[in-house]
C-alpha cells in the first residue's frame, strides 16, 4: 500500500467511514479494495476489515505462486526432449586451455605434476636476484630438472648475458647431469617454461605470485617458435662457453648498450632491459664514451651512428 493509502485507511478505521473525495489522493486503496461504498450513502466509503483484506491478498499471492509453479512445470516438460537430444551430441568436458595458478608453492606443485613424465623443457629465465628466501624454489626446480634428465630428457635454457658469470647459475649447471644446454642473449622475454611443447607457463603478475598454464595448441606453438628463434640467435654458455669478440675496443655488452642509447632510452631503461643495475650500466656507458672519444651524451649518440659498430654486430 502507498503511504497516502495507509494514512487514509487508518483514518477510515478510526472514524468508521470517510467521504469518497478524501480517498482520491490514494488510488491504491481502490486497487486493493480496502474501501467500499457505504450501503446507505454511496458518497461515503467504509473500510474493509484488515483481517478480510489480508486474507484476500494472501489468497491472490498464493494463486500467483501456483500459476508460476504450473508454468515452470510446463517449461520443464517442453525442454526435456530438447535436452535429451542435445546430450547425444555434447562433447565430454575437457581440461581448460588456460588456467590461472596462485601462490608460488602451488605453482611449484603444478610444475612438479606437469613434469612427471616430461622429456623436454624449454625455458627462459630473465635476470633476477638470488636470495636465501628463494632457495627452496631453486632446489625444487633443480630436483625436477635432474629427474627429467635421468629419464633421458633434455633441457634448453636462455638467460641474459649478465648471468654468464653469476655464481648461482654456474653452480646450477655444474650440478646437473645429462643433456642440458644454456645460452645467453643481451635481452630476453619474461620467464617462460615450455614442457614437451604442449604446455607453457608464463607469469601473470609482476611478482610472479600468479602464473598462467597455457595448453591452447596455437599459443603453445607460437611460444615454442619464439623460443626456437631466440635460441638460434643466442651465444652458448653451457656446456661449453663461446665468448663474443671485442671489435675495435667495443665489447659485446657495450654494443648492446649502444643500440639502446641510439633509440633514446634512459640509463635506467638500458639497465633494466639488459639485466644490470643502473650503476653498472653507467660504467659501461662511460667506457663506451671514452672509447669513441665522446664528450657529451648527445655527441655519444652521433659517434655511435658514425662508428658503424652496430652494423658490424649484424
Amino acid at each position: 500500500m502507498c503511504a497516502e493509502g495507509t494514512e487514509v485507511y487508518v483514518r477510515a478505521l478510526r472514524e468508521g467511514r470517510l467521504r469518497s473525495t478524501e480517498a482520491g489522493s490514494a488510488p491504491c486503496l481502490a486497487a486493493y479494495d480496502f474501501l467500499r461504498p457505504a450501503l446507505d450513502d454511496v458518497d461515503w466509503l467504509e473500510p474493509v476489515a484488515p483481517a478480510v483484506a489480508l486474507h484476500k491478498l494472501l489468497r491472490a499471492s498464493e494463486e500467483r505462486v501456483a500459476d508460476e509453479r504450473r508454468r515452470s512445470e510446463r517449461l520443464a516438460e517442453s525442454f526435456e526432449p530438447l535436452m535429451q537430444l542435445s546430450a547425444q551430441y555434447d562433447t565430454p568436458p575437457t581440461d581448460p586451455l588456460i588456467t590461472v595458478h596462485s601462490e608460488k608453492d602451488h605453482i611449484s606443485t603444478v610444475l612438479d605434476k606437469s613434469m612427471t613424465h616430461a622429456t623436454e623443457v624449454l625455458t627462459i629465465q630473465p635476470h633476477n636476484s638470488y636470495t636465501p628466501s628463494k632457495a627452496r624454489f631453486r632446489d625444487a626446480a633443480l630436483r625436477r630438472d635432474q629427474e627429467l634428465l635421468d629419464r633421458g630428457g633434455r633441457i634448453r635454457a636462455l638467460y641474459q648475458h649478465t648471468l654468464r658469470h653469476a655464481p648461482p647459475i654456474l653452480a646450477r649447471y655444474e650440478q646437473l647431469r645429462g643433456d642440458v644446454q644454456a645460452r645467453t642473449l643481451d635481452e630476453v622475454t619474461d620467464r617462460l617454461i615450455i614442457i614437451d611443447r604442449t604446455a607453457a607457463f608464463i607469469p601473470a603478475n609482476a611478482d610472479r605470485s600468479l602464473a598462467l598454464e597455457v595448453r591452447q595448441p596455437a599459443l603453445v606453438t607460437y611460444l615454442t617458435t619464439t623460443f626456437d628463434r631466440l635460441w638460434r640467435l643466442a651465444t652458448p654458455m653451457h656446456p661449453q662457453a663461446v665468448h663474443q669478440p671485442t671489435l675495435n675496443g667495443i665489447t659485446p655488452r657495450q654494443r648492446a648498450i649502444a643500440a639502446l642509447l641510439i633509440d633514446g632510452h634512459t640509463d635506467s631503461v638500458v639497465a633494466d632491459r639488459l639485466g644490470m643495475n643502473v650503476r653498472t650500466a653507467r660504467v659501461h656507458i662511460a667506457k663506451l664514451a671514452a672509447t669513441l672519444g665522446s664528450e657529451s651524451r648527445a655527441q655519444l649518440g652521433y659517434l655511435i651512428g658514425q662508428s658503424g659498430i652496430l652494423d658490424r654486430e649484424e
